[in-house]
């Protein structure tokens, strides 16, 4: 089967998936927060410009209930709402929001997250025994060390449970204290077992990102603005960048940053597809495994 004409804009995504023949697109990064810190976050990207020197308009701000509805049309099934503390204190009140978020809207995958602090393994550990199938970890805007000796249980509980991290640890957009693929490197060096899902493929260094994926079985990237014009524009993709993911196909996963990306979702699904296309070794089954199959294997989405 050849890969079907990427979809033009959000409305004919559902149609891309049809002929692709996929029940839906599953999301394994999406920010759904409490109002008055989405309310933040967004105005921090108000100061793009100051901050990553580009504009970084949000496309999808809007209600919460107005962003679900958005993805229930975009023909999304499944989605992880990742919550991410940035200071003490925040990360067992964001794991119970979370929860009860979860609990109340149809699509939403039980999440948690994690800081280093005293209480973490209690908070995270309560969270996993409740349901939770994947935690969001945000090196830099958290600023903590991923290696810090606070965090060794909760990694320990994480690969022992088999519960997959959504890891932020790049130096993009901007470098934090401590971001970067050798320190969580050191991290899981300590925990190879740990399932893990670099996001925004560890942009800028895709390469070390497809490294710790080749030496560890359970680590993973995700597609998250990987590829699409905006990004191209600042971390544009090794040329090769399709040949590279061959040997890793089943290790992708899709995720798309909604809400808070400056276009539309199509953009990053065309991305993947452009991929796909580009290597005939990818193709139509590569495209299924990553818009769905994998994700919806790694946050243990039932079958449609």
């Amino acid at each position: 089967m050849t890969v079907p004409a990427p979809p033009l804009d959000d409305t004919d995504v559902p149609r891309f998936l049809d002929e692709l023949g996929v029940p839906g697109l599953v999301d394994a990064h999406v920010h759904f927060l409490p109002d008055r810190v989405m309310d933040k976050v967004w105005a921090y990207f108000d100061r793009a410009e100051e901050h990553y020197g580009t504009a970084w308009p949000i496309h999808y701000r809007t209600t919460p209930e107005e962003r679900v509805a958005t993805l229930e049309k975009l023909g999304v099934r499944a989605f992880a709402p990742l919550v991410y503390p940035h200071k003490p204190g925040m990360g067992r009140w964001l794991t119970e929001w979370v929860t009860d978020f979860a609990a109340r809207t149809p699509g939403a995958v039980p999440t948690a997250t994690l800081y280093p602090e005293p209480d973490v393994a209690d908070y995270l550990g309560a969270a996993v025994s409740a349901g939770a199938r994947v935690v969001k970890v945000h090196v830099q805007v958290g600023s903590f060390d991923p290696r810090d000796p606070l965090l060794r249980p909760a990694w320990g509980l994480l690969a022992e449970a088999g519960v997959p991290a959504v890891v932020h640890c790049g130096h993009g957009p901007i470098p934090g204290a401590h971001t970067g693929l050798d320190v969580f490197g050191e991290v899981l060096a300590e925990h190879p077992t740990l399932p893990v899902v670099l996001a925004h493929a560890g942009m800028p260094d895709f390469a070390g990102a497809l490294d710790l994926v080749r030496r560890y079985p359970r680590v993973h990237i995700d597609t998250t603005m990987v590829g699409t014009a905006f990004t191209q524009a600042m971390t544009p993709l090794p040329g090769d960048w399709a040949s590279r993911l061959v040997d890793v196909a089943d290790r992708v996963v899709y995720g798309s940053d909604f809400p808070n990306i400056p276009y539309g979702v199509h953009e990053q699904v065309a991305a993947v597809a452009g991929w796909a296309s580009a290597d005939e070794r990818l193709g139509a089954p590569f495209l299924r495994a990553v818009l769905h199959d994998t994700p919806a294997r790694l946050l243990g989405v039932r079958p449609a």
